[in-house]
């Protein structure tokens, strides 16, 4: 048996209960600190206070505490309840960073808003990521990916998945959607890195997002001129937005569609590659696709750190009565792992019903964006497996970079060989 081999089997049949021995809780500092377990998994301490007291309290960057909310079924309370806000500018909104407090209070978009507010930006796009619609670009994302991979491939046989393919590919399929020149990805990639890096300080989050700005108002008022058929055109066009507020919208759609499935891609093909059996199992059987990307979601979850809400009013939640002004944090990740809902869910299992994960929020926040991720992904898999029969990791995966300073996970680079 490899390595990998061992290393699934180990995963399959390990135990996922709670330990007789554990002591209690320490207040939890978040993010929360990561051990020397499985990179894929939640961190330590965020998993045993789902299993141990799974809605606690938790100490943030500046001092401040919030409460931290880790069952499924607790998650989905939150996030679907208007009693928590997404308004980062409600006192006791819990920020990861002095970054991100810059980030969520200037020039906020949609995501941290509430209704009626939101519910009016966003149904300005809801048609534009219709799953219609999306599913209708598959030979267009497919041939970007093909090409993507003939290129990489071209008399080589080693390369970074991540630069070459993960990123490239919905890069090129937002700036298509949004019709924002590809030419200058170096230029939105680095300052989408500034924004969501937990390391930045406030004035870098500050500049970076006073560029995109820029750039983004400065296209909108290009596209008045010469308007096409992407997205900033066509809300330049409805008349309804000046040109700071498309390019804030803007700046969301940029950010999210190329950062996202990117990262999502690169840990998918590194899971699979980890958990060999399971690949095995996508190989024979390609019908298995769309299911296995639900499952990857599930297992993956990028988002590590929780969604932020802050309540409006006193709220009874698993025992706990959380007070209004106080910040919550639900953490996807851990409650994509809850037993109660995913028996096994420590494994990745391709074959698994996977669909009421929360990958992708719940509630009226919900990603606007989830089809054309799901279209991404589908095919970037499928695409992989089919033409790069020998793929594998090209390092040992104790020297893979995990983005464990970012608040979208997922890896810096992925070397591969084939």
């Amino acid at each position: 048996m490899t390595t990998a081999e061992r290393t699934e089997a180990e995963r399959n049949t390990g135990s996922t209960g709670p330990s007789e021995d554990l002591a209690p809780l320490s207040p939890l500092a978040v993010p929360a600190a990561r051990a020397d377990g499985c990179p894929f998994d939640p961190a330590p301490g965020v998993e045993r206070a789902r299993r141990e007291e799974p809605v606690t309290r938790a100490t943030l960057w500046d001092g401040s505490t919030c409460w931290l909310v880790t069952r499924h079924q607790d998650v989905r309370e939150v996030l679907g309840d208007p009693r928590f806000s997404a308004d980062a500018a409600r006192p006791g909104f819990p920020f990861l960073t002095a970054g991100g407090r810059v980030l969520a209070t200037s020039k906020p978009t949609f995501i941290r808003q509430d209704d009626p507010e939101h519910a009016r930006l966003r149904r300005m796009l809801t048609a534009d990521f219709m799953v219609k619609k999306m599913e209708a670009m598959r030979p267009e994302v497919q041939r970007l990916a093909d090409d993507l991979l003939d290129r990489m491939t071209a008399g080589r046989n080693a390369a970074d998945l991540v630069a070459e393919f993960a990123l490239p590919l919905p890069s090129l399929v937002i700036c298509l959607l949004l019709g924002v020149p590809y030419d200058d990805h170096e230029f939105f990639q680095d300052r989408s890195r500034l924004l969501l890096s937990l390391r930045s300080t406030a004035e870098e989050v500050r500049t970076a997002q006073a560029d995109l700005q820029r750039y983004l108002s400065r296209l909108a008022a290009a596209k008045q001129r010469e308007p096409d058929d992407g997205i900033v055109s066509r809300l330049v066009a409805r008349g309804e937005l000046d040109f700071e507020e498309i390019a804030s919208m803007g700046r969301l759609l940029l950010i999210a569609g190329h950062e996202t499935t990117a990262n999502m891609t690169a840990l998918s093909t590194l899971a699979l590659l980890r958990n060999p059996g399971q690949l095995a199992r996508l190989r024979e059987d390609p019908s298995l696709i769309k299911g296995a990307v639900e499952e990857l979601l599930r297992y993956l979850t990028i988002v590590h750190n929780g969604l932020p809400r802050v309540a409006t009013e006193d709220v009874t939640l698993g025992g706990r009565t959380i007070r209004a002004g106080e910040g919550v944090l639900c953490t996807l990740n851990s409650a994509n792992r809850d037993e109660d809902v995913f028996p096994g869910g420590d494994a990745l299992d391709v074959g698994r019903d996977a669909r009421r994960h929360v990958a992708f929020g719940f509630g009226v926040h919900q990603c606007l964006g989830q089809p054309l991720a799901r279209v991404e992904l589908q095919i970037a898999v499928e695409t992989l497996l089919r033409r790069l029969p020998d793929l594998r990791l090209g390092i040992p995966f104790e020297d893979v970079p995990f983005r464990h300073d970012m608040g979208i996970y997922g890896v810096h680079a992925l070397p591969v060989a084939w």
